[in-house]
């Protein structure tokens, strides 16, 4: 079922994202570059998420924005138009378990590892959002995702994808009230945490957690506590 995309709202109708920098890149028909975007680091459960885009050179749809600008209902209504729309896309995750056993950076790397891999395409370039390849060889852009077509949307394939998961946990963790925070910071799960402690979802290992009530699920310590949670 084809979903409606909703109209844009004036403050999101400047400022698209375009293709000059994927252009720059473009040698000839078979050069291959690849936008990529990450969501979820800076969440205090869940998965970390890294998806992978190929968009086409000569078939263009509009309403494509960072997936930061966008609402969620906006969100879920691209994301089967940019899904259908991209040559090829891929979405790699790194799991709660795995950011605190191997910490942020290296989860990172593991989860765009995951969303390359089932890519379905070799890149000749890669286009990175913010200022750290974490993928190794990586072009890396500050504000990506509102200069460049291909990481937008990666960045609504990625958002999307992480969106859904956490509001399918959300059942099975009552009181976090994932399906709206989608693990990040809010009062309400800060509130839960300290009444009730961190569930199986969270991510055990990071400092904040030190002076949490703990319930039974069992404490993760790293060696070397340097990385500390930043918003995406």
């Amino acid at each position: 079922m084809t979903t409606t995309v909703p109209k844009l709202r004036p403050s999101l109708k400047r400022g698209s994202p375009g293709l000059s920098l994927e252009r720059d890149l473009w040698a000839d028909e078979s050069t291959v570059v690849v936008g990529i975007d990450e969501v979820g680091r800076g969440a205090w459960a869940g998965p970390l998420t890294v998806a992978a885009a190929v968009v086409p050179r000569d078939r263009r749809i509009y309403k494509i924005r960072d997936s930061k600008m966008l609402h969620e209902e906006e969100r879920e209504a691209m994301f089967e138009r940019v899904a259908d729309w991209v040559d090829y896309w891929g979405v790699g995750h790194a799991s709660n378990e795995e950011c605190d056993e191997l910490g942020m950076s290296e989860a990172q790397r593991l989860a765009a590892r995951r969303a390359l891999d089932g890519l379905g395409v070799t890149g000749d370039h890669y286009l990175v959002d913010g200022n750290w390849d974490f993928v190794g060889g990586a072009r890396t852009i500050v504000k990506g995702d509102a200069k460049s077509l291909s990481i937008a949307a990666a960045s609504i394939l990625a958002k999307v994808t992480r969106d859904r998961i956490m509001r399918g946990w959300d059942p099975h963790f009552p009181g976090y009230n994932f399906a709206a925070n989608k693990g990040y910071p809010c009062p309400i799960q800060k509130a839960h945490l300290q009444h009730m402690g961190p569930s199986s979802l969270h991510r055990r290992s990071w400092v904040f957690m030190d002076h949490l009530v703990w319930n039974g699920v069992e404490r993760v310590h790293r060696q070397l506590q340097d990385e500390l949670p930043f918003p995406d």
